[in-house]
């Protein structure tokens, strides 16, 4: 028995071919846990790899294969889909697992009845990399583990978490890179909680902590690989982006984002600028999000879209006016971005550049490579 992929895999499971031969299958199913404990699974379906399981006489157990598929993971490939629910579902994984395996052992038992799916074998930890504390059970249910698997980068940076780099954060956190470096020297103040991911404590905003320190003691609970650099980012010590392999950026400040980028257009390092402009109109607040995206085979558009002067005075986002769900969601237009450059979504535009514009909710993509 092991877990992969966020999923429970029973192996040497005995059950009789189409040829009246036993042999050995496996069984996997979706894993449900609740933090490191199993809970009773979410649906009664198995999975099998192996041939066309039958009966003692070679007739295929057609009360049991619900139907034939065809998918694939971690090298196992499964083949059929097992349907039998007993009347109040299973109880636990055990109840389950044991209910088909003993359904698959029986017609085995007839042909040899040493036949047995318990080896006991020594299983050891072949994921001591693992960037997560606890498995993640949310990819392997929605079947989409290829997909995050593109995401598997060494180093990824944050520069800048005063609000949407904050998302931004949240959701990076959640993939499998290997390391997030977070860069910003400023507090995690009063006015920061109010547009930041999750609630901070009075007792945590009397610490006044750093914010990159604040977030790491967020995150580190769920993963690892959380780098804080407690200050900011110049045309002095840019060069720790170099071994970078992709970049977030989310400040305001116009000359030392042109450094920045500077340097990462010189290191080949992709990255995406996020900023909103806001502005206040009968006590409504409008404006425009924008994420522009710059890759080493499309960049010259990018210093015509970011602003490298100083902050607008009279934009309502210098104020820092409470924009928590606005960060958020030019938090997610950057990270869905960024997993369509990885394949990880689909990406039919290849758009560098996009913008949400409050009033009228309407979201344009231009500069397509």
């Amino acid at each position: 028995m092991s877990i992969v992929d966020a999923r429970l895999v029973v192996g040497h499971v005995p059950y009789v071919t189409e040829d009246g031969e036993v042999s050995f299958g496996t069984l996997v199913t979706a894993l449900a846990l609740a933090g490191d404990e199993t809970i009773p699974p979410g649906d009664h379906v198995a999975r099998f790899a192996g041939r066309r399981p039958c009966d003692a006489e070679g007739r295929p157990l057609t009360s049991l294969i619900n139907s034939e598929i065809d998918e694939h993971v971690e090298g196992i490939h499964l083949r059929f889909l097992f349907s039998q629910k007993p009347e109040g579902g299973y109880r636990d994984h055990h109840h389950q697992m044991t209910s088909y395996i003993a359904m698959l052992t029986g017609p085995a038992l007839a042909r040899d009845p040493s036949a047995t799916a318990r080896t006991y074998p020594v299983v050891e930890d072949d994921e001591p990399d693992a960037v997560f504390r606890y498995l993640d059970t949310a990819t392997s249910r929605a079947g989409i583990s290829a997909s995050a698997a593109k995401l598997a980068l060494d180093n990824v940076a944050i520069i800048g978490l005063g609000g949407s780099g904050g998302y931004i954060l949240d959701h990076v956190a959640k993939t499998p890179v290997r390391q997030i470096h977070l860069f910003d020297g400023d507090v995690f103040q009063q006015h920061t909680a109010f547009r930041a991911p999750g609630a901070a404590s009075l007792e945590q905003l009397r610490g006044r902590p750093v914010k990159v320190d604040y977030y790491t003691a967020m995150y580190s609970v769920m993963r690892t690989g959380i780098v804080p650099h407690p200050y900011y980012l110049t045309k002095d010590n840019v060069d720790e982006l170099k071994d970078m392999s992709f970049v977030f950026i989310a400040i305001d400040e116009g000359p030392p984002k042109r450094d920045i980028i500077a340097a990462l257009e010189e290191f080949g390092i992709a990255f995406i600028d996020v900023g909103m402009g806001l502005y206040n109109v009968d006590g409504a607040v409008g404006g425009i999000l924008r994420v522009t995206t710059s890759t080493p085979q499309q960049r010259d558009h990018a210093h015509d879209r970011i602003p490298f002067g100083d902050a607008d005075p009279d934009d309502e986002y210098e104020h820092n006016i409470q924009t928590g769900d606005l960060n958020g969601l030019n938090a997610a237009l950057a990270v869905v971005q960024w997993r369509k450059l990885y394949g990880s979504y689909l990406n039919l535009s290849h758009e560098h550049h996009s913008t949400f514009t409050i009033g009228t909710g309407a979201l344009n993509t231009e500069d397509h490579a």
